[in-house]
């Protein structure tokens, strides 16, 4: 069995997934969001080229084009972020206007391509040199054969290199790896605090009274880290968070909420079920009072075209089950028609075994969980990079 695993290869673990449609790099900010509203995805892929540049690679050749590839994906998190810069927020009509390249992550290595007969350890291997989503091209037809797709599906955008592609994430291998948890005995069983994956150095935390906008760059951050932003009292017990994940089902014009509200006011401001209408018009008062007009706009009425100046496709780009779990919904609106996770933070003991820290992080579809000591104190977290390290290890004495 273990050397079945061993053996295993990439594309096992992309059955069933759906083609991976894209935007240019030529896209605007505004393309991004309509794109994110109209396909209920959390994620729009980036590529280096656009839909006609599907070209038979003889064609592509004489055009002078190079391989497309992925260059990055971005989220609603990403956009609210970017509206929050005060020269951004003063005027998010120009804003919406800037091209998609001010939103991809200049951390280098976090979307990486990587062949279908590729190895599982291989998988694991990028993920652990930093790597969020790995690009795997589908197969098409028969295990290691491809028809040769027809001519007019060419125009797709879920095409590139005369290729389909789906995003493979690290809660996919850790969700594979937990099918085949007997193997790893025993270790699933021991606690995390004895497998030295708690990263108590690298925590994001904010006061609960402080400025939301103190928030910004560790929100930042916790999206390249695919964590959160702990809210901890004076005592350094966790109170909350303000999460990607819930923030990645909200609209742009919480930008506003961050840039006028306190840490605490915001995570219930994002909380599940929209914001109370009190915090509503806190905001509306303080952005006029700091004459950000513009801003105010945007919060009542987002479903306008602020992102007018971007040509909008029918088709946009389309990742599969991604580490932030359900989709955002088409309507303009607050927050997704399915269950959103509330501000709650999802939280483990430093004596928690492994297996019982793997379940809790997928049945709640994140990709870390907080570590806290028996009277609440914030002591840690541990994410999917840490337990695949552990596997890693495993499978290295296995080979």
């Amino acid at each position: 069995m273990a050397v079945s695993l061993l053996a295993r290869e990439v594309s096992d673990l992309c059955l069933g997934k759906p083609a991976l449609r894209s935007l240019s790099i030529s896209a605007t900010v505004g393309d991004v969001l309509s794109a994110l509203k109209r396909s209920g995805d959390n994620y729009i892929s980036v590529w280096n080229c656009d839909d006609r540049h599907n070209l038979s690679g003889a064609d592509k050749v004489d055009a002078g084009f190079d391989e497309c590839r992925c260059v990055g994906k971005v989220c609603m998190v990403d956009i609210i972020c970017f509206l929050c810069k005060e020269e951004n927020l003063s005027n998010p009509g120009t804003a919406l206007q800037a091209p998609v390249s001010v939103l991809i992550s200049k951390a280098p290595g976090l979307i990486r391509h990587l062949e279908p007969n590729a190895s599982l350890v291989e998988a694991i291997d990028l993920i652990l040199e930093g790597a969020q989503n790995l690009v795997i091209p589908l197969e098409i037809g028969t295990r290691n054969s491809r028809k040769k797709l027809p001519q007019k599906t060419l125009s797709n955008s879920t095409l590139h290199n005369n290729r389909q592609y789906c995003w493979l994430t690290q809660e996919d291998i850790i969700r594979y790896l937990l099918n085949s948890i007997g193997l790893f005995c025993p270790t699933p069983v021991s606690p995390i605090n004895s497998l030295d994956i708690i990263d108590n150095q690298n925590i994001l935390a904010v006061h609960y009274d402080d400025p939301a906008s103190l928030a910004l760059p560790l929100i930042v951050q916790s999206l390249e880290m695919q964590t959160s932003v702990a809210i901890v009292d004076n005592d350094g017990k966790l109170i909350g968070e303000i999460s990607s994940f819930t923030l990645n089902s909200c609209d742009e014009d919480v930008a506003a909420a961050i840039a006028t509200l306190s840490a605490g006011e915001l995570m219930a401001y994002i909380d599940c079920g929209g914001p109370p209408e009190d915090l509503v018009q806190l905001v509306k008062e303080r952005l006029q009072e700091r004459n950000l007009e513009l801003a105010l706009e945007l919060m009542e009425d987002d479903s306008t075209g602020l992102s007018s100046g971007g040509s909008f496709s029918s088709s946009y780009s389309s990742s599969s089950d991604d580490e932030f779990g359900v989709g955002r919904s088409g309507r303009s609106g607050w927050y997704s028609a399915r269950v959103v996770r509330r501000s709650e933070a999802i939280v483990c003991y430093p004596w928690s075994s492994l297996v019982a820290v793997m379940i809790q992080a997928l049945a709640h579809r994140v990709s870390y969980v907080w570590v806290v000591e028996e009277d609440g104190t914030l002591a840690g977290f541990v994410t999917f990079a840490g337990m695949m390290k552990v596997f890693r290890e495993r499978l290295r004495t296995m080979a």
